[in-house]
């Protein structure tokens, strides 16, 4: 892809850290992502791939700068790839509240109007950024996926929606039933209109109860107790009832006196990292 430009490199751990952009034609406009490549990756060794959805607010640099994440990546054998949580430029629609528009993706393919003309997030996540990854890297085609907050709703909404395509996902305080909160609600209506049977497509909780074995997926959820967004927007027991009725493979853990900020992801990101390695290294 003749696009894609480097905009920065460091060595961190024996590995690389990349900061890259290029032309998404997903989301109709210039795109900038992170890479870490463990030390040894190479033609002849691709490693396994971690994409890491942030959350409101975010960019593609504080999963990179605040996680701590790239030491254990580096022992592991695992690349981090963490994209942009919505497109970006003068031509992009945006709103003037941070829950909406850009830095508000939601991880969905908008279908109104003006959204539809770039929002095509789960395209671009699920399809677009893995095949450039897999073509221009040493980089294999077995996947995990994480995030944070409304990323850890992609996370978990993407890998029930498209099974098989991630051999293991795991959340830090996910938006857990969004079609019954505020966060997801305003930006369903937005992006996906009034139908709220559209919004159950993208909602973990109402996809964890239809969920069969042939979408079950290894999955790990970390809520901080401390989080002041716990009971007004992320609700993860309602993921535990769900995986309950269906059987779905879900560990959810919470942690007492930890909240919503990257000090919680730091402290239990190794954790997340070795869950990820076991299944992405298991034949």
């Amino acid at each position: 892809m003749t696009s894609l430009t480097q905009i920065s490199a460091n060595r961190s751990f024996g590995g690389w850290h990349y900061q890259l952009a290029y032309d998404s034609e997903a989301l109709n406009s210039r795109t900038r992502f992170a890479l870490f490549l463990p030390p040894h990756a190479s033609a002849d060794h691709p490693v396994p791939v971690l994409y890491w959805l942030s959350g409101l607010t975010c960019t593609d640099e504080n999963m990179m700068q605040k996680a701590g994440a790239h030491r254990i990546a580096a022992e592991l054998g695992i690349a981090i790839v963490a994209p942009d949580t919505s497109p970006r430029g003068d031509e992009v629609a945006d709103d003037a509240e941070y829950d909406l528009g850009q830095g508000a993706g939601f991880y969905l393919d908008a279908t109104q109007a003006p959204w539809s003309a770039h929002y095509r997030m789960e395209r671009f996540v699920v399809e677009e950024l893995p095949a450039l990854i897999e073509t221009h890297f040493p980089v294999s085609d077995r996947r995990a996926i994480s995030g944070h907050s409304m990323g850890g709703h992609g996370a978990l909404v993407l890998s029930l929606r498209h099974p098989g395509r991630y051999l293991s996902v795991s959340a830090f305080s996910p938006i857990s039933h969004p079609s019954q909160v505020a966060w997801g609600q305003k930006a369903f209506e937005a992006y996906l209109g009034n139908d709220t049977a559209l919004w159950h497509q993208h909602d973990a909780t109402e996809l964890l109860c239809r969920a069969t074995e042939d979408n079950f997926c290894p999955t790990l959820v970390s809520q901080g107790l401390a989080d002041p967004f716990l009971d007004n927007q992320l609700q993860p027991h309602h993921l535990v009832d769900a995986a309950g009725a269906s059987g779905y493979p879900l560990t959810l853990e919470q942690h007492a006196d930890y909240d919503h900020s990257y000090y919680f992801i730091a402290t239990f990101i190794e954790q997340h990292l070795r869950f990820h390695q076991e299944v992405l290294n298991a034949r």
